[in-house]
């Protein structure tokens, strides 16, 4: 008995309606897309060379016909029902059997199960119709035309997006089979008893929403080593048909679930077993579940501010608080890993999420304009630790609460919610990108974020609510190693900032060679020049000026570049001293600062410049590396004033030690070394103090006068402790002779 999955094999074809059938239909593949289906049949060429994206843009206006024949399936036994079950299709579609309309549904992220048992003779025809892409009536072409819809925002275009909206069933769909009594829901939610720090005790609770009629509910609870730890039953009786069923379990001293860096993640597994009166099982559900609490809550010193009259309000909370213990919030921003996610599957999440557990992160911020993953990503944040900040599909639009968009908006988070609500990683709802601001005018009036904050009280009270990043005290930006107009580079600003929480900062570079070559023609390779490939894949006109690719910040310091990997060497060299000065520099700035979030970790195509640490699909930049180093629980650091220094020049950088670890440092010595081409020079011996957990320790300033450049133009600041070689910081900066400075118009000497 249970229940058992039939895979259907689809065709697809477009027309100018939902009525018009297709005059072609090719081979589709479920999950998947539309224009890939497509693209394949005909030949079209690969829609990330060049700029080949741009013949997939007319797909958007198209109704696409998806038809399957239902197979020939065992004759159901006497109490069976088959369902036609999708976790989700995007974006718009309707479903019909034989001519009849089943089900119409606007919304990729809520489920759906209908129920065929009636209509299951082999041979019928299915047909899913989905609709072109929604559109917000008179908006420009861009990320507006989907201010009305829950679809992502990002498909239509960004500044490290092209403009391609994906079409088509994008998770899993398929046929079920099932005993009349089954069940339709199992959650298990856990929580610590109030006043369990660290440990103690939790409450474990089973809910089960149940179909037909069956005899007994048998609710098992295994340890992370699999042992069973908890059995729990209830009697059913035909009265109990279409019910939601509650257990509950008490545990003392549980095993909890804890962030990368803080301890073990260790996942329960829970079973839940519908049996009949001869004790045959009927269905099984199984899940993991992890005991944590997770608040935000004011840092230290928070009350104190704003500290003279006039009063105002204090910055909103945005400390995490996990089973009891502050910590320090270091991670990404996250957006899809491919333009089309009806190809992501565990191993795609896995390569990605891997990298960001080993850079020592612990929380990913999920942003708003893009997808809620499937359930393979949060998976794998459960066994990983890594905790996420999960926002709703709205970013940089003023998404008006016109009562159709909030019917659709109810719905799908509702979907949402449900769907994530019992997950250990989850640590944060947010309404969505940006919201709060001149671009999207937006706030927290807005019937939307109300309705949000309303439906995630409802339905998950005890995660925290933000209405949308930055808020009050939070910063986003700057998104470059050197301002242009101010001159200004990253160590100097950086310093001066004083956020709760910097939740998106950026730090351009080109793509590695290599894949260079693979999406730009070669003709156009080098050197790069604004149109063609290169700014079709946001090497130039991203953002503001020349972003991504900053041509001229890197000649600034470097002069030019006589080769394609020269100048990728000094871009990528720029962007990992860059994102290693931000988030130490965020680190140092705690407990008022207690998150550092760059934008962004992975691309959903490749970008030939960008912010990422990582370029499509999975291929680390040396900046993962460099935010890896800066993220370590321990580590010596340096406060460094600029990237560019000249002969002769005071050299003062300021030690420090770092700790966010959960465990207290024993004093030691800190040695702090230059290095200059075979040179080097012993700066400083520091015996720095014992520090408890969670500690910073500042140390002394050295001064330097600069020796003669070597050939290379580079010196390499070196911090070594003796006693843990695992702690050991080097930075790699800029040294001119003394005759070289006008060339290179440093406006910023020390």
């Amino acid at each position: 008995m249970g229940r058992t999955k039939h895979a259907l094999t689809w065709t697809v074809g477009h027309s100018d309606s939902p009525v018009t059938r297709p005059p072609v239909a090719v081979t589709a593949s479920v999950p998947g897309a539309v224009q890939l289906d497509w693209a394949r049949a005909e030949g079209l060429p690969d829609y990330a060379y060049g700029q080949n994206y741009l013949a997939y843009e007319w797909m958007e206006d198209r109704y696409w016909h998806y038809s399957a024949i239902l197979p020939e399936l065992p004759e159901l036994r006497a109490g069976q029902r088959l369902y036609l079950t999708g976790r989700g299709i995007d974006y718009q579609f309707l479903i019909r059997l034989d001519g009849k309309e089943l089900h119409r549904q606007e919304g990729m992220f809520t489920p759906f199960e209908l129920e065929l048992t009636q209509a299951s003779a082999a041979g019928g025809t299915l047909e899913i119709v989905v609709y072109p892409a929604p559109k917000r009536e008179g908006a420009a072409k861009d990320r507006s035309q989907a201010s009305q819809s829950c679809k992502p925002a990002v498909s239509y275009g960004w500044d490290w997006h092209p403009r391609l909206i994906p079409l088509g069933i994008w998770d899993e769909l398929c046929l079920e089979v099932r005993e009349a009594a089954h069940i339709r829901r199992a959650e298990t939610f856990a929580r610590l008893l109030p006043g369990a720090a660290e440990s103690a005790a939790a409450s474990v609770r089973l809910e089960a929403q149940l179909a037909g009629t069956a005899d007994k509910l048998l609710w098992r609870l295994y340890d992370p080593a699999g042992r069973p730890v908890a059995e729990r039953e209830a009697s059913l009786g035909r009265e109990a048909a279409d019910v939601v069923v509650r257990l509950d379990i008490a545990l003392d001293e549980p095993r909890l679930w804890w962030p990368n860096g803080h301890g073990e993640p260790s996942l329960y597994t829970s079973e839940t077993l519908l049996l009949d009166s001869r004790g045959t099982v009927l269905d099984t559900a199984t899940s993991r579940l992890g005991i944590r609490s997770i608040r935000l809550v004011m840092h230290e010193g928070a009350w104190d501010e704003p500290s003279a009259f006039p009063k105002s309000r204090s910055h909103p909370p945005i400390t995490l608080e996990v089973n009891g213990r502050r910590l320090f919030a270091k991670g990404t921003n996250w957006v899809n890993p491919d333009i089309f996610p009806g190809r992501l599957n565990r191993e795609r999440y896995g390569e990605l999420l891997k990298l960001a557990h080993g850079a020592h992160m612990n929380l990913i911020r999920v942003w708003g304009g893009g997808i809620v993953n499937k359930s393979s990503f949060f998976d794998l944040c459960d066994e990983l630790g890594l905790m996420v900040w999960q926002e709703f599909p709205l970013a940089c639009n003023d998404y008006e609460g016109t009562p159709a968009y909030l019917d659709i908006l109810d719905r799908e988070s509702r979907s949402i919610i449900l769907a994530l609500r019992s997950r250990a990683c989850l640590a944060i709802w947010c309404g969505g990108n940006e919201l709060f601001n001149a671009w999207s005018g937006m706030t927290d009036q807005s019937l939307a974020l109300r309705l949000l904050n309303r439906n995630c009280y409802d339905l998950d009270p005890h995660t925290p609510f933000l209405a949308t990043s930055p808020l009050d005290g939070m910063g986003h930006g700057h998104y470059l190693f050197r301002d242009a107009g101010s001159g200004e580079e990253v160590y100097q600003w950086m310093p001066r900032a004083s956020c709760t929480a910097y939740t998106e900062f950026g730090m351009p570079s080109p793509a590695h060679e290599r894949l260079l070559t693979r999406f730009i023609p070669p003709e156009e390779l080098y050197p790069p020049e604004p149109g063609g490939a290169w700014e079709a894949h946001h090497a130039f006109g991203a953002w503001e000026g020349d972003t991504w690719l900053c041509r001229e910040t890197i000649a600034h310091y470097f002069g030019p570049s006589d080769t394609l990997g020269e100048l990728v060497e000094r871009g990528q060299l720029l962007q990992a001293e860059g994102y290693k000065c931000i988030y130490e520099e965020a680190r140092r700035q705690q407990p008022k600062c207690a998150m550092a979030l760059n934008w962004c970790f992975n691309e959903a195509w490749p970008t030939a410049a960008g912010n990422s640490l990582v370029s499509w699909p999975a291929e680390p930049k040396p900046a993962l590396y460099a935010v890896g180093q800066a993220c370590r629980p321990v580590l010596a650091s340096a406060r460094i004033p600029k990237f560019a220094w000249t002969s002769g020049e005071w050299f003062e950088p300021q030690l420090w030690l770092l700790s966010d670890a959960p465990f207290a440092v024993a004093a030691g010595q800190l040695t702090a070394t230059l290095l200059v081409g075979e040179r080097s020079y012993r700066l400083l011996a520091w015996e720095y103090p014992g520090l408890p957990p969670a500690a910073n320790a500042p140390g002394p300033t050295v001064r330097f006068r600069l020796p003669e450049a070597s050939a290379d133009g580079r010196m390499t600041l070196r911090l070594e402790t003796e006693s843990h070689p695992e702690w050991t910081s080097s930075y790699t900066l800029l040294l001119r002779p003394a005759t070289d400075a006008p060339r290179f118009q440093r406006t910023l000497n020390h």
